[in-house]
């Protein structure tokens, strides 16, 4: 059985009928048994996604029916596999309680080819949704919401998240546009013990210099022109929670001293204000700048840089964190697809190619808009690489000449791959790769690859 086709094995021991469904089914990889041992060990190899049994199989010396022991030890060995029982009209009660024992379907003799095949498709299909589903939730299996990844790098990230989050300390998320440093703010916020408060995110970079100032502090009433009631600030409306301050390195030098005293004393004055307020908040900051190059230029203070940089988290490009891209794009196609009501069920594999190649300038904010714009001008039920209107990968790579580097690099990308073709199956993977599960299983581990 070849995992490039929708892999099928029928238990059957009519050869004449065994024949004559392998040219029924031709758009699927059929493996066939006549027995039990025969059957189990098909599904011991290659876990197929779908299986139809002959109920009538010749029961074992002890009077067991060999189909219903079939059927409750491949459950028991595959237990994702969907089973469709086939039996004759005098032991209904029989699939019945095949169903009830965890069977799929049944259907009943004689055998109509194309009616059977529409049963095993959606049988097919459902396999593919569930699949589909368990990695979507493998890859989320971090407790960060919202993040999805499958690179060590990105691992690596949220690991340190997990031991910063439950720490009040002052964290700066340093990253280029587009990877995500609002969403790492949110699952420190989330993993917090503020977690039941608020999260209050400001970009620095948004509000006019003029502005800056009364939106975060606050002011009072008569402060300035306009300033018709006392209104307080971002600060103020954190308190006990969370402040995120994105674009840190856009703000202005006079608000920075203003900002340190925070930081230092926790006490804030509104503009045109004489009171000291007290506000209790964690602070996270954010920036895609060269904050130490910035100091050097004397266009941000260093004393408080090492405020804001009590613990650093560095978010690598989506360029460096191998396997991400086709991941995140999966996840992004349905629920695009979804929104907008499309039957795009996924990726060609010059899609995929192209997805894995390109280098992401924008990062996963490029690859959503990429993904959304595919998704809407689709006109098939995949997503070409025409839809996509990314280059074509090329062939050609700068070569390192170091040996390991090379046997690491290539071994990720080719684990990557694989993963992601058969939509997380290792058995699949596996053989797709030419290894054993239990090397797959090593290399995963090598690689820190395994949830």
């Amino acid at each position: 059985m070849s995992s490039k086709k929708k892999n099928l094995l029928i238990v059957e021991d009519d050869l004449g009928l065994q024949s004559q469904l392998r040219w029924s089914f031709c758009d699927y990889e059929i493996g066939t048994a006549e027995d039990r041992q025969g059957a189990i060990a098909l599904v011991r190899r290659h876990e197929p996604p779908v299986v139809t049994l002959d109920l009538g199989l010749p029961p074992d010396p002890g009077g067991v029916s060999e189909g219903m022991a079939i059927l409750r030890e491949v459950l028991a060995l595959a237990p994702h596999t969907k089973i469709i029982v086939i039996t004759g009209n005098d032991s209904r009660e029989h699939a019945v309680q095949a169903v009830g024992e965890g069977a799929y379907d049944f259907y009943s003799k004689p055998i109509d080819p194309d009616i059977l095949k529409l049963t095993i498709d959606r049988a097919y299909r459902l396999y593919e949704l569930e699949m589909e589903n368990r990695r979507l939730r493998q890859v989320n299996s971090s407790s960060l919401e919202g993040v999805i990844a499958v690179s060590p790098e990105m691992r690596k990230v949220c690991r340190a998240v997990e031991k910063i989050a439950p720490t009040d300390v002052t964290t700066l998320i340093l990253g280029e546009s587009g990877t995500g440093k609002e969403i790492i703010a949110r699952a420190l916020h989330q993993l917090s013990q503020r977690s039941s408060q608020p999260f209050v995110a400001i970009n620095c970079a948004a509000i006019p210099e003029n502005l800056l100032e009364s939106e975060l502090f606050g002011y009072e009433k008569g402060a300035f022109t306009g300033a018709v009631r006392q209104t307080r600030g971002k600060i103020e409306y954190a308190n006990r929670g969370t402040l995120f301050l994105d674009e840190i390195g856009d703000l202005p030098l006079g608000l920075q001293a203003k900002l340190l005293r925070f930081l230092q004393e926790r006490v804030i004055e509104r503009v045109g204000g004489r009171e000291e307020i007290p506000v209790d908040v964690r602070v996270v900051c954010a920036t895609n700048q060269d904050l130490k190059k910035l100091i050097l230029q004397g266009r941000f203070r260093e004393d408080l840089y090492y405020r804001i940089a009590e613990v650093t988290v560095t978010l690598p490009p989506l360029r460096e964190r191998p396997g991400d891209a086709a991941v995140i794009g999966r996840a992004l196609l349905d629920r695009f697809a979804q929104a907008h009501g499309k039957a795009v069920r996924g990726f060609s594999d010059d899609a995929l190619r192209a997805i894995e190649a390109y280098t992401w300038p924008g990062n996963v904010r490029e690859l959503e808009n990429c993904i959304k714009r595919a998704v809407v001008m689709a006109e098939e039920n995949r997503i070409t690489v025409e839809d996509l209107d990314l280059p074509t990968p090329s062939e050609k790579k700068t070569m390192s000449l170091n040996l390991r580097q090379i046997r690491e690099h290539t071994e990720r990308e080719a684990l990557t791959r694989a993963v992601t073709l058969v939509n997380g199956n290792l058995s699949r993977a596996a053989e797709l790769l030419g290894v054993t599960r239990p090397t797959l299983y090593a290399l995963l581990d090598k690689y820190e690859m395994r949830n």
